[in-house]
Parts: C-alpha cells; sequence; structure tokens
C-alpha cells in the first residue's frame, strides 16, 4: 500500500494538470481563434510587454500574426484576448459598439486612469461627457485658441533657438501642457507653488509598464504619481468653488456650472478623473508625436522640403507676412495634415484599442465567448501587394516623393477618410478621439512656426523604444538656430 501522501499528492498533482489543461483550452461554443493562453494567469503578459526598436508592427502581434493569421488569440494580465489585425472585423467591432461590443481596458488601466474615467463609461453617460469635451474642443473653441497656441509655439522656439542643444520631448511637453492646463484649469506653473506637472511624468514613465504594485516599480511610481496629481487637482477645484469667477473662462468653471443644475449627472469624481485625462492626453500624446516629427523630418529631407513649402506659400499669399495664422490658412495645410497622420499613427502610444464582447459573436467562422476582451490593431494586410511579397516585411516609413502631385504617398496606402478600418490613431467607431482637432491645431501650428522661421539638426539621442508605448529612451537633443533672412 501507498502511504496517504502519495495519494494526495497525486490527487493535487492531478488538480494541477487539469486546470492547466482548462486554462490552455478555454470553453467556447464553436471554434476559437487559433493562438496559445500562455502560462496559467500569466498568459503571454511578458512577451506582449517586451521592448522593441523599431517603427513596425510589435514582435508580439508580427510574430502570432505569422503563425496564426489575423485573428488569434491570447491572454494579457490575466484575461482571456483576441487579438485582431483583420480590417472587416475591426470595422464590425466598433460598429457593434453599445451593441455586441463595449469598450474595455484591463482592470491595471481602470486603475490608473480612475473607475470613472471617460473610457470605461457607456452609453447616456460617455455621450454626457463627450459633449462637455466637445464644448471645450469643438471647432469655435479652437478657432478662439489658435492665436494661443500660435504664440506659445512663436516663444518657445525663439527660446530654445538661444541654447545650444534642446531636448524635444521634454521640452515640446512642458510647452503644450502649460498651455492646456491654462486653458483647462488656469494653472500657471510659474506661480504654483506645486509643479503639477512633475505628478504627470512620474505618471507616464510606468503608464505602459508590468502591473506590479511594489515600491520602486515603474506601476508603483505611476500609481503614486496620479495620486499626487489627483490631490492637485482636488484641491484646486475646491479652492475655484470656494473663490468662483464671475466670468466663466475654463473647464473649472464649466464643472462648477454643472453642479449647479438640479438635473446633472455629473459628480466630483467623475468631473475630476476627466480633467486628469484631458491633461494627460493633451500633452503627452502630443509631445511624443511632435518628438517624432522632428526627428522623421531630418531622416528624410525630401519630406521637410515639401511641409516647408506648404507653408512658405501660406505666407507668400498674405497681405501682411508678419500676421498670424487664419483660421482658414489652418485648413488649408493639406499635406501638414497628412504628415501628421502618418506620424500620429507611428508615435501611438497605445499597442491597440480594447473592446469587450457583451455576447457571443461569430466571425469569419471563428467565435468571439461573450466576456472575451478584443484588442483592436491596426492592419498590417492592406499594403501594396505589388511592392511586398509578405506583408509583415515592411517598414511603415518607406515615402514615395511624388513631385508632380505635389504630395507624398506613404507605400502602406493607407485611407485616412476611414478611420474604422484602417487608420486608428485617434480611436475607431463611436469613440474616434474628441480631442483629435486639438491635437492636430497644435502639431500644425507647432510646424508652422518651426519650418518657416528655423533650422534644426540632430545633435544625440532620437533612439526610439516601445515596451509597448513609444518612448525615447535618451531623448532627442537637437540645436535649433533662426533661418537667415
Amino acid at each position: 500500500m501507498f502511504p496517504v501522501a502519495f495519494y494526495i499528492g497525486v490527487l493535487f498533482l492531478t488538480i494541477i494538470t487539469y486546470w492547466v489543461y482548462k486554462w490552455k483550452n478555454p470553453r467556447c461554443n464553436g471554434v476559437l481563434p487559433p493562438g496559445s493562453m500562455g502560462w496559467p494567469l500569466l498568459g503571454e503578459t511578458l512577451q506582449f510587454f517586451s521592448p522593441y526598436k523599431t517603427y513596425d508592427i510589435s514582435p508580439f502581434v508580427k510574430d502570432r500574426m505569422k503563425r496564426h493569421g489575423p485573428i488569434f488569440k491570447t491572454s494579457l494580465v490575466g484575461r482571456p484576448v483576441i487579438v485582431s489585425t483583420d480590417a472587416d472585423l475591426n470595422y464590425f467591432i466598433f460598429q457593434q459598439e453599445g451593441k455586441s461590443f463595449q469598450s474595455w481596458y484591463p482592470d491595471t488601466f481602470t486603475e490608473i486612469f480612475g473607475k470613472q474615467n471617460v473610457g470605461s463609461l457607456h452609453g447616456f453617460m460617455y455621450k454626457y461627457l463627450k459633449n462637455m469635451m466637445l464644448n471645450l474642443f469643438g471647432p469655435e473653441s479652437l478657432r478662439k485658441m489658435l492665436p494661443d497656441v500660435e504664440n506659445a509655439s512663436n516663444l518657445n522656439l525663439k527660446r530654445w533657438s538661444s541654447q545650444n542643444t534642446v531636448e524635444i520631448k521634454d521640452s515640446t511637453a512642458e510647452m503644450i501642457f502649460d498651455l492646456t492646463a491654462k486653458k483647462l484649469i488656469s494653472y500657471d506653473s510659474e506661480k504654483s507653488s506645486e509643479n503639477l506637472r512633475e505628478s504627470f511624468v512620474a505618471f507616464i514613465q510606468g503608464l505602459i509598464s508590468f502591473p506590479i504594485d511594489i515600491p520602486g516599480t515603474a506601476y508603483h511610481k505611476c500609481l503614486q504619481g496620479r495620486k499626487k496629481a489627483m490631490k492637485m487637482l482636488k484641491t484646486m477645484l475646491q479652492e475655484r468653488r470656494d473663490r468662483p469667477k464671475k466670468v466663466q473662462t475654463d473647464f473649472f468653471d464649466y464643472v462648477l456650472k454643472e453642479f449647479q443644475r438640479e438635473d446633472t449627472m455629473l459628480t466630483e469624481d467623475i468631473a475630476l478623473d476627466l480633467m486628469f485625462v484631458l491633461l494627460f492626453a493633451s500633452f503627452e500624446t502630443t509631445s511624443l508625436a511632435l518628438t517624432l516629427a522632428m526627428k522623421l523630418l531630418v531622416d528624410h529631407p525630401l519630406v521637410l522640403k515639401e511641409l516647408t513649402e506648404e507653408h512658405e506659400a501660406i505666407i507668400k499669399r498674405r497681405e501682411n507676412p508678419d500676421s498670424g495664422l487664419t483660421w482658414n490658412e489652418y485648413k488649408s495645410m493639406r499635406f501638414t495634415f497628412q504628415f501628421i497622420n502618418e506620424t500620429v499613427r507611428l508615435a501611438n502610444i497605445v499597442p491597440g484599442i480594447f473592446r469587450k464582447a457583451l455576447r457571443e459573436t461569430k466571425f469569419k467562422g471563428y467565435t468571439i465567448p461573450a466576456g472575451w476582451a478584443v484588442m483592436v490593431c491596426p492592419p498590417a494586410v492592406h499594403l501594396n501587394p505589388a511592392r511586398y511579397k509578405d506583408p509583415l516585411d515592411f517598414n511603415p516609413w518607406r515615402w514615395e516623393a511624388n513631385l508632380n502631385y505635389g504630395k507624398y504617398r506613404c507605400l502602406q496606402g493607407i485611407d485616412t477618410n476611414d478611420a474604422s478600418r484602417n487608420f486608428m490613431a485617434f480611436g475607431g467607431g463611436m469613440r474616434f478621439c474628441v480631442g483629435t482637432d486639438f491635437t492636430k491645431v497644435q502639431m500644425a501650428v507647432f510646424l508652422h512656426s518651426l519650418v518657416t522661421k528655423y533650422k534644426w539638426k540632430s545633435i544625440k539621442g532620437g533612439d526610439i523604444l516601445r515596451t509597448p508605448g513609444l518612448q525615447f529612451p535618451n531623448g532627442f537633443h537637437v540645436n535649433i538656430s533662426e533661418k537667415d533672412k
């Protein structure tokens, strides 16, 4: 006879084996997409966060596309996930917003951005907050903001040109944060006793990191940065409550006005989470895109030439060359917008757009079970097949000069008018980012001032790293000088 410990060991081993089998072979009323669920609980999270140094599709997605096709299953941070790089499925998911799918982010994202953040809200509450933000970032507001954006660009570029070197990422982030914080909450860094931006920098450094909340980890620093920033925002909101302004001038005023309505749905927690997200999104994503734009313009002189010619033509058409940008001039920047779209696509800080299946869904022979997460990634298969035998073997920034038509075409042939299928830098479907136009205004105006008045050269840095969010680990240091008149 075997000892009791032997039978306990066999039973324990059987349970573990069964559990591992169930993890690797989840139940499904149909056929799951191919793929691996990785290790129990951990899944393939480590591979997902592995850093890489190209603009290309992440190795995590690229390798699995080669093995399994454009739709595959995996597990990330303890959740089963379907990853889609299929243009048709992506479009279907965005069209089914609120019906078969809804916006979803991992629990770690919710902890970072707040349980009441706009990305985690649905239905009427989401539309309510979206309308609030459209009042802030709508065409009329942006039209009025244009002179302030141009003034900030000119002042900062003038100051940077007097320095030997400028680190572009931090410098543009500071410029954009100061402008946005002033417009949103009338925050002035020079007059404040506390540095609000420092809390956001600590937050950002651990935003796309492995979610372990232990002192010393990037994720822990991220949570601490958020906690400090939220405390400051709450204090500032209370101060405004105690001393309200007579004339509505910023987002705080709008929030206080909403609080006074009897039928308001706005709570303090929702308002603070919204302010936090707006401040983060407005400066971090835009400063990354501007840094990448300047690097790419150094690396691609023909693109710089075309961009410069477009902006110099704007000045030549003016009666007074020294007058500021007009809204009509801004709207005429056709090549600039094409350049911004492609730059923002490459500078995107998130690897995909997350949704959750509300009900079981069948598509192209596969089943997406209810409750599973879906990560929607930009398709790679719409590359020009005449130029690439393998659509996965490409460099996303291969420009083709076409001077006869006065423009450049990225060889992928992305149709930016069909964002729900191919272009996702600003989100997709009903949740297309309401700050898109604000980002474009800031980038276009900055580029206008830069290419018409200044020249720059790379001094050091400029290397990129994705984890999977875009980073410049050694910065991008440049020398900026005024052009000869």
